[in-house]
């Protein structure tokens, strides 16, 4: 009899442990699903290796790169937009060009006029897939503190530690583009994971990003939205570089405007 009552002790005890860890589990789970908002990592996508951005030139008004390498064409359509469930541009692939922490100009061709005001500024250019995700691929970009006077550029510099610069949402997206919105950001010379991370603002909710790559976001109101990158150090706070955090509004309609 006594070895009965301890057996049923330790089952009832084992079920009570059990079920008290199951509350935990569901009471995390809750925890996790209050989120509003959804990150996923984006697919995979064509890698273009070899494909380089190089010789960038501005003078008069305007810019000049050279683009080569491998089958990465400006203005070609790449070969898995249908795929991705995005926004894609009809243009083609294309240059981002940012400066500061402007939003980008998309670029469909290697040489355009963009206006640049006098002074000093950062500037990154990279090579975008039609669906603006960018090549994070080295070679494929450019980034350098430059100063402009009389719409050229008179001298360049490297730039010097970490990055983080904003790419996309932008603009308006309307119709089956606003169920997934691809948010695609650029770190220069600061590993995600290891030592650094991206905090991601969206309407106010914050996400960790420790791995550089696209996310599609789910979830996103109709109207305006609003999102914040911050570059953190490895203590979790906002690292000390220039142009961070940056911020970004973006529209989504149900319908798409009429043209």
């Amino acid at each position: 009899m006594r070895y009965i009552t301890l057996f049923f002790l330790a089952t009832t005890i084992l079920f009570s442990c059990k079920n008290e860890a199951k509350k935990v589990t569901d009471a995390a789970e809750k925890v996790v699903n209050t989120k509003k908002y959804t990150l996923s990592p984006f697919d995979s996508s064509p890698s273009f290796p070899g494909a380089t951005l190089s010789d960038m030139n501005y003078t008069a008004g305007k810019f000049s790169f050279g683009v080569s390498g491998g089958d990465y064409t400006l203005g070609s359509q790449t070969t898995d937009a249908p795929q991705k469930m995005c926004a894609n541009s009809a243009k083609g692939q294309h240059i981002h060009l940012i400066v500061d922490n402007k939003p980008y100009s998309a670029q469909y061709i290697s040489e355009f006029v963009y206006d640049v005001e006098d002074g000093d500024h950062t500037i990154l250019a990279f090579l975008s897939r039609s669906y603006h995700e960018s090549i994070k691929s080295p070679g494929a970009s450019i980034v350098q503190k430059v100063n402009v006077k009389d719409k050229k550029i008179t001298s360049t510099a490297d730039v010097d530690g970490p990055m983080l610069f904003y790419s996309r949402p932008k603009g308006t997206y309307s119709g089956d583009d606003t169920k997934k919105v691809m948010l695609d950001f650029f770190v220069k010379d600061a590993t995600l994971g290891n030592g650094y991370t991206v905090k991601a603002d969206i309407n106010g909710e914050e996400h960790i990003i420790d791995k550089w790559q696209p996310y599609y976001i789910e979830g996103l109101p109709m109207g305006e939205n609003n999102i914040t990158l911050t570059l953190l150090d490895k203590d979790g706070a906002k690292a000390d570089v220039d142009l961070n955090p940056v911020t970004r509004t973006f529209v989504l309609l149900a319908e798409p405007v009429a043209k």
